[in-house]
């Protein structure tokens, strides 16, 4: 320890301070006419030699933080490959004669045999109690996503492509904004510049699934899909094998979009369940059970006397079907839990584009589809109509204030005389301001 004492003769002030490796203390003696006197106190719960360890800790730091921060993109952005692949290998099950119905009961029988045992083994203390509010609203779950939207999705997929199911996607952040405004679960202010851009976006969203549908143009001619696919004739005949006639078109598009809305829909109630029901896994366990349930009554009536269809061989459909199941029900359902409860649900939903652009990209190699400039031009509209929305919902998440700089732990750092000119880091520093008491006149007779 190094203790110093300085008096200061002009202000008759006695100034003692001591210092050692783990604090700095400082003692003031108050001159009668300076009656306040700002005193910091420097704490130190670590202190390390030389700016190299320092640095390399504080680097580490940072990349926690950056990576905290990044976390709800990267989950969002796996989520938008899985659906990639889902739709792919699922558009291939379907090629082969698959039937959708029964794709859905063994997409979520696989994921509930998965998920379960992690709903019971990590939620066994958090799992709140079930009552038949949350039950019903399980059951509301469980209908809209794995039995509605699905079903609609891949019947839409069928009369169309895999890239035109994709692509009609694309609407569901806005339908998800339409629905939470209704609802008042979202503000708007038509002065507002945000609200406007969220208003805007909704539109164009909705303009870009019409031209997608509507409008299909030349072939843009890509080297890798010459000599395969389908060409300009025989889409508008319809005749080939691949070949989607507008009459398709129509009906794909109205199953996706409301498949669409029943998504939309799940999203937002998954979203108030959460409130009251906080255990993802065990969420996502019951909405996979359940729709498995539902999935199995509807495809037993769509399916009646044809059954047949309920037998799968080791090949593509069910690959589609573990596929699908783990990736796109079990680990989707949590994901989009755990993501939803810090951002909501438009942020989850706004990352649909992504999924449109890899199932486009792998779709010319896989199935040599022809990308039709009408297309293009709706789906650019779509995801530019998105952003907007976005852009709009971008101040409605904000983060906590950060602290003011008297509350807020910064790095200090002092000289030690006798430690070599080595510099030394605190962690804390209190400022406490201090003001001198009143003499009683028993203090003056003693």
């Amino acid at each position: 320890m190094i203790a110093d004492k300085v008096q200061d003769k002009d202000s008759n002030q006695c100034i003692e301070t001591s210092l050692t490796s783990d604090t700095i203390s400082i003692t003031c003696t108050l001159h009668e006419q300076n009656p306040s006197l700002s005193v910091q106190y420097i704490s130190s719960s670590k202190h390390t030699e030389g700016e190299g360890t320092d640095k390399i800790e504080s680097r580490a730091m940072d990349a926690k933080r950056l990576f905290h921060k990044l976390k709800p993109f990267l989950a969002v952005v796996f989520l938008q490959f899985g659906f990639a692949g889902m739709d792919i290998l699922c558009k291939a099950a379907l090629n082969k004669g698959m039937s959708n119905y029964v794709l859905v009961v063994y997409r979520h029988a696989v994921a509930t045999i998965v998920i379960v045992p992690f709903a019971v083994i990590m939620d066994r203390k958090t799992r709140p109690r079930m009552t038949l509010p949350i039950f019903i609203r399980l059951m509301v779950l469980s209908l809209l996503e794995p039995v509605i939207d699905q079903n609609l999705y891949y019947l839409g997929m069928k009369q169309t492509t895999a890239t035109f199911a994709a692509a009609m996607c694309n609407i569901l952040p806005a339908i998800t904004f339409v629905i939470a405004w209704i609802m008042r679960l979202e503000k708007v202010k038509l002065k507002s510049i945000r609200s406007q851009a969220k208003v805007f976006g909704t539109l164009a969203t909705v303009a870009g699934a019409m031209i997608m549908t509507l409008i299909k143009g030349p072939v843009l001619e890509l080297f890798w899909t010459r000599g395969g696919g389908t060409t300009a004739n025989n889409i508008q005949n319809g005749s080939a094998a691949g070949g989607i006639s507008l009459q398709n078109s129509i009906k794909g598009s109205l199953m996706i979009t409301a498949g669409c809305f029943s998504w939309a829909c799940f999203m937002i109630l998954q979203a108030i369940t959460l409130q009251t029901y906080p255990a993802e896994l065990s969420l996502t366990a019951w909405i996979c059970f359940l729709g498995t349930v539902e999935g199995a009554a509807v495809a037993l009536f769509m399916e009646r006397g044809n059954a047949t269809v309920w037998f799968i061989q080791w090949d593509t459909k069910l690959l589609a079907a573990v596929y699908s199941g783990i990736v796109c029900s079990g680990v989707a359902y949590y994901i989009q839990g755990v993501v939803m409860k810090d951002r909501g649900p438009v942020f989850v939903t706004a990352f649909n584009p992504l999924s449109m652009v890899i199932v486009a990209i792998l779709s010319t190699f896989i199935f040599a589809e022809q990308l039709f400039l009408g297309r293009l031009v709706g789906a650019v509209v779509i995801v530019a109509g998105l952003y907007l929305v976005v852009w709009g919902k971008g101040k409605d998440y904000k983060s906590s204030p950060a602290p003011t700089d008297e509350h807020k732990a910064l790095p200090t750092k002092f000289v030690d005389p006798g430690g070599n000119g080595k510099e030394n880091y605190s962690q804390e520093m209190i400022t406490i301001s201090t003001c001198k008491a009143k003499e009683t006149p028993e203090a003056n007779e003693n």
